[in-house]
């Protein structure tokens, strides 16, 4: 076969494989997520290994039964519990008139003007009444998160054949920890299939840990932020939400943080308009701010490390980078989506393309991480 037969072959297979992947792009996303649950619930298929009663050990059938058990268990808590009281919070906020709250916070406002001013900081025409409006609306648009997390619910609610699919198709993965492997081996060709099934192992094992650790990232951020708040003064089911809010936004990189200890300020303004403010909510927010920064440090100092160091094994500035990089390509889903993607990337590079200086580098961290 000469070698234009060769492109020309290889161009139609690729024609048809992405046919096949636009066509069946639905089937590809329920066989992806249930891959990712399955990483996610392997580590309890592992616990389940390890249980003997006398000399019976659990069937995988057993084992893959329980794990998704138990993470059906764990979803419908959160959504049956965590999510409507959101929504019940945020329909109690969305009754709050911005107007009021800037009427309320007249005096502070005018103080801050005046020093401004006196500073040259601000021009004396600029209106700050209607500059503190307009981004209050824009943090506070509770309809909108409330519709957000309405829809949330809604969707998962009604996409049964989605969720069922999703379902049968991770208790076969977590029964047969092999089996995603083969449906990949399968379209690998013969000479790469040692190193393919070398990079889906390695890929495994990094997504379980990110995956895991991300997860008690999110809860331990909301649990953080909830007990500390309440401690500090806030109602808890209030404190629950900003929590709950917090510890999603958390897991955008860099500005979900700082978006997540916003909405907690101005939610704090907003219950509590009835204090004066310098002696009453002016320290109530300074004890917030502590409480949401302080998290952060946490989170930054125990929790990222944990999870970074397990799994991405690359250089802080190297994932700054790779997220700024996702950002620009797309939004917030690239950033969200940055990290597990550089991670199979940099495996991938590593076993089929480590010949090259540059992948060596960039993929150095991972070979001292297996040794």
């Amino acid at each position: 076969m000469n070698t234009f037969a060769k492109y020309l072959l290889g161009f139609v297979a690729l024609a048809v494989a992405v046919f096949f992947s636009w066509y069946f792009f639905t089937i590809i996303v329920y066989v992806l997520v249930a891959a990712v649950i399955s990483f996610i619930g392997r580590p309890i298929v592992d616990l389940l290994s390890r249980i003997k009663i006398r000399e019976y050990q659990l069937s995988d059938s057993l084992k893959a039964t329980l794990a998704v058990i138990f993470l059906w268990c764990l979803f419908i808590l959160v959504f049956s519990t965590i999510i409507p009281l959101a929504v019940r919070e945020f329909e109690s906020l969305e009754n709050v008139s911005v107007s009021r709250i800037v009427d309320r916070l007249e005096s502070p406002v005018e103080e801050t003007r005046h020093f401004l001013e006196y500073y040259g900081l601000v021009d004396s025409e600029v209106d700050l009444d209607n500059w503190l409006s307009d981004e209050l609306s824009g943090i506070l648009n509770i309809a909108r998160l409330k519709n957000w997390f309405g829809a949330v619910a809604g969707t998962m609610s009604s996409i049964f054949v989605a969720l069922f699919s999703i379902t049968f198709i991770s208790f076969f993965f977590l029964k047969d920890s092999r089996l995603f492997s083969d449906m990949v081996m399968a379209i690998v060709p013969s000479r790469y299939e040692e190193q393919a099934r070398n990079a889906l192992e390695s890929i495994q094992k990094l997504l379980v840990r990110y995956f895991v650790g991300l997860l008690l990232e999110v809860f331990g951020v909301m649990l953080l932020n909830t007990l500390g708040l309440a401690i500090v003064g806030l109602n808890f089911n209030h404190a629950l939400v900003i929590g709950l809010v917090a510890g999603i936004l958390n897991v955008i990189p860099y500005i979900g943080p700082l978006i997540g200890i916003c909405f907690g300020l101005a939610v704090g303004v907003v219950l509590n308009l009835d204090m004066e403010f310098y002696h009453q909510l002016f320290p109530l927010l300074i004890c917030m701010t502590l409480v949401m920064v302080l998290t952060q440090l946490v989170d930054n100092v125990v929790f990222q490390p944990l999870i970074y160091g397990n799994s991405v094994h690359a250089h802080p500035l190297e994932i700054f980078l790779v997220i700024l990089m996702a950002g620009s390509l797309a939004g917030i889903p690239g950033m969200i989506l940055a990290i597990p993607a550089y991670t199979v990337l940099r495996v991938i590079l590593k076993e089929f393309f480590n010949k090259y200086k540059l992948v060596k580098r960039l993929t150095r961290s991972l070979g001292e991480s297996e040794k």
